[in-house]
């Protein structure tokens, strides 16, 4: 295996540095790239997190993972990137410094914006090496997503993936253009999208949500024997396929109040929120409209007219 010409050979641990970007006070910036071979040759898996680099409960599930050292394969490679835009991170920001969201510019140009080199490195350099990537992500802003993994709705392997891995909710949700997901797709790679938490939070539920799906994966694909760690599914605690969904958006601007939880089902009619004014003079709640389950939840106590508020997946 070969990173940016770095080789790596069986049963050998190697930390990649990305740095072929620079801050503007020309500054080096570097992302380590850690990479895990077992002594006999296997599946590889990628475990990404901080595409986003204000969505540190990603970063935080892969850190974790690497402290532990379960990111060891008895089998196969294991390639950990715990956080990946860098940038964003040391900024505070969801966003790359030239402004360009990178999860929208791959797979990137090697004259393209700093995001689209960026993106290219990892499609040229790691991309090609992986079988399977989870990718963790977080809810934007004051969002807070309910711990699911979302996948395409036609591609079976990726279902049953996705139930090992055992999140709470499996979205069907088409992968976009110009994202990493769509991008790894159409190189035949199999890639769970997590969703859990909000941005600038860590969650210990969520965190261990993350930490587990990795596990069972791992476990499932031979990479390691994780057999007293792993959860396997029942019906109890299968995962609830979401075929469905929509958000409820805000109707006026105020001050909100939410009277129902993520993770939560919410029968047909049950008021789940209110807004009013500042000054006790309007006040007014709002009602589920179907039965489903709360993925999101705003958390801002202020919202304006037409702001997501709830976004609720239906069996």
């Amino acid at each position: 295996m070969k990173i940016l010409n770095h080789k790596i050979g069986l049963g050998e641990s190697v930390q990649v540095k990305m740095d072929f970007a620079r801050l503007n006070t020309r500054s080096i910036i570097e992302v380590p790239i850690i990479v895990e071979r077992a002594k006999v040759d296997g599946p590889c898996i990628l475990l990404l997190g901080g595409v986003h680099g204000d969505e540190i409960n990603g970063i935080e599930i892969v850190r974790q993972i690497v402290a532990k050292g379960y990111n060891k394969p008895e089998k196969g490679t294991v390639i950990c990137i715990p956080l990946l835009n860098v940038f964003g991170f040391l900024n505070q920001r969801r966003e790359f410094p030239d402004g360009r969201d990178l999860n929208r510019v791959f797979p990137g140009s090697i004259t393209g914006s700093l995001a689209s080199r960026f993106a290219f490195h990892i499609m040229k350099e790691v991309v090609p090496h992986i079988d399977v990537c989870i990718d963790y992500h977080t809810g934007g802003a004051q969002r807070f997503n309910y711990s699911q993994i979302r996948i395409d709705d036609n591609d079976p392997e990726n279902l049953k993936l996705a139930q090992v891995f055992g999140a709470p909710f499996i979205l069907f949700s088409q992968s976009k253009d110009r994202t990493i997901r769509k991008s790894m797709t159409n190189l035949g790679k199999k890639v769970l999208l997590f969703e859990g938490g909000k941005s600038f939070s860590l969650d210990k539920n969520v965190t261990q949500s993350g930490i587990q799906g990795a596990l069972n994966i791992m476990n499932h694909l031979g990479i390691r024997d994780f057999n007293g760690k792993v959860s396997r599914p029942t019906l109890e605690n299968a995962s609830i396929i979401i075929k469905k969904s929509k958000w409820i958006r805000a109707k006026h601007s105020g001050m909100y109040r939410s009277f129902v939880s993520a993770g939560q089902k919410v029968e047909r009619g049950i008021k789940i929120g209110s807004i009013s004014d500042p000054f006790g003079t309007f006040e007014q709640s709002f009602k589920n409209t179907q039965t489903g389950y709360i993925l999101n939840s705003n958390h801002a106590p202020v919202v304006n007219q037409g702001d997501a508020l709830f976004h609720i997946g239906y069996e």
